[in-house]
């Protein structure tokens, strides 16, 4: 039997991928697409895919795509950048409102990350966005194309909570005047809760919910409403937080990962002031999307975390016990997979990356 051997330092245990022959879920191939970064199911049961290049699709469960949408904004695809997530308003049956994240190009060879909303039309053929308005903005923009994170999640008290990556500029994750390398809270307006952490402070600090964060691409609440997110590393060190109100993760001051260069970072266990990661890896996983599991399809999984592997070309599974966690097993995916979402029935559907990437529905086996 063929498996993949990853030392999980994290954990202090070797964790195996287990070869696709003996996966406990079946896989069928849906359909593929041009570099797929997200997707969100609509009330009727079909799709919403992004494309990095700026295209947003309506598809079906059986894999019939629409004509793209007619109003998406402009995006500035380059690198790891271009269109990101897309998410519903809470309210979505009756509003019609949608929610994209995109990089989003400035002055000077600058860009960053952006969210806007809109209200969806549906046509036969594909539909079209209007009233559309930009809601946040990553501040400042900055050269590069790389960790713009902006995955959009909503709480189940209606707040837009928004993962922002520093944009591999580092110190930025610690400047309390800038939104980069944060997990941000937002009224579905744009607008700051007056229980934000730092409200008092005003301006983009006013948004902050957590900071000290690299490059967050996912970001899941668990049964209990616990936020988690996971995040990349740099050289090593791809972690998955506990996201606690007002709370600093230390990049980059302190990483279980080191610079791309070789030269060394501090611990986590150095620094006791700062938040550590409940799991982390060295070989790292480089994690996309991430969900919780709370459906019945996958009995022995409800309260688990699913994670999406790019490098690893893995979906992981985690184990929550209260407030800590651990890897329980990963499954060969053969291929990089962006996204994972829990759809219709409780099925689970990933998305894989790049030019080509399929959508994928996993069903148990027995």
């Amino acid at each position: 039997m063929k498996k993949r051997l990853t030392v999980t330092i994290g954990m202090l245990a070797v964790a195996c991928a287990t070869a696709q022959d003996d996966r406990p879920f079946s896989v069928e191939a849906i359909t593929d697409f041009d570099e797929p970064w997200a997707m969100a199911f609509l009330p009727d049961g079909r799709l919403l895919v992004t494309e990095k290049k700026g295209n947003l699709l309506v598809v079906t469960q059986a894999g019939a795509k629409s004509a793209p949408i007619d109003g998406v904004p402009e995006v500035a695809y380059g690198g790891q950048g271009g269109f990101g997530d897309v998410a519903l308003h809470p309210d979505f049956a009756n509003n019609g409102v949608i929610y994209l994240s995109y990089a989003e190009a400035g002055e000077d060879d600058t860009r960053g990350a952006a969210v806007a909303r809109a209200r969806l039309t549906l046509t036969a053929d594909g539909g079209s966005l209007s009233d559309l308005s930009v809601i946040w903005r990553q501040v400042p923009k900055v050269s590069g194309r790389g960790h713009y994170g902006h995955r959009l999640l909503f709480s189940a008290d209606g707040y837009l909570y928004i993962s922002s990556g520093e944009r591999q500029k580092f110190d930025p994750a610690q400047d309390m005047q800038s939104n980069l390398g944060k997990i941000i809270r937002l009224h579905d307006d744009g607008s700051v809760p007056a229980d934000n952490p730092f409200a008092a402070a005003g301006g983009v600090t006013a948004e902050i919910w957590s900071l000290g964060h690299r490059n967050p691409l996912g970001i899941a609440f668990d049964e209990a409403g616990q936020l988690w997110n996971i995040e990349m590393g740099p050289r090593g060190g791809d972690e998955l937080n506990r996201v606690i109100r007002g709370e600093n993760y230390g990049y980059p001051i302190v990483s279980n990962g080191r610079h791309y260069s070789g030269r060394d970072i501090p611990d986590h266990d150095t620094r006791p002031e700062f938040e550590a990661p409940k799991v982390w890896w060295t070989p790292v996983i480089s994690p996309g999307g991430f969900i919780i599991y709370d459906g019945d399809l996958f009995t022995a999984w409800r309260g688990d975390g699913l994670i999406a592997g790019l490098s690893s070309q893995t979906l992981l599974r985690i184990e929550f016990d209260g407030e800590d966690a651990r890897e329980a097993e990963r499954f060969d995916m053969g291929k990089r997979v962006r996204a994972v979402v829990q759809g219709p029935n409780d099925a689970i559907w990933l998305l894989e990356d790049g030019s080509g990437g399929r959508l994928l529905k996993l069903l148990p086996k027995d």
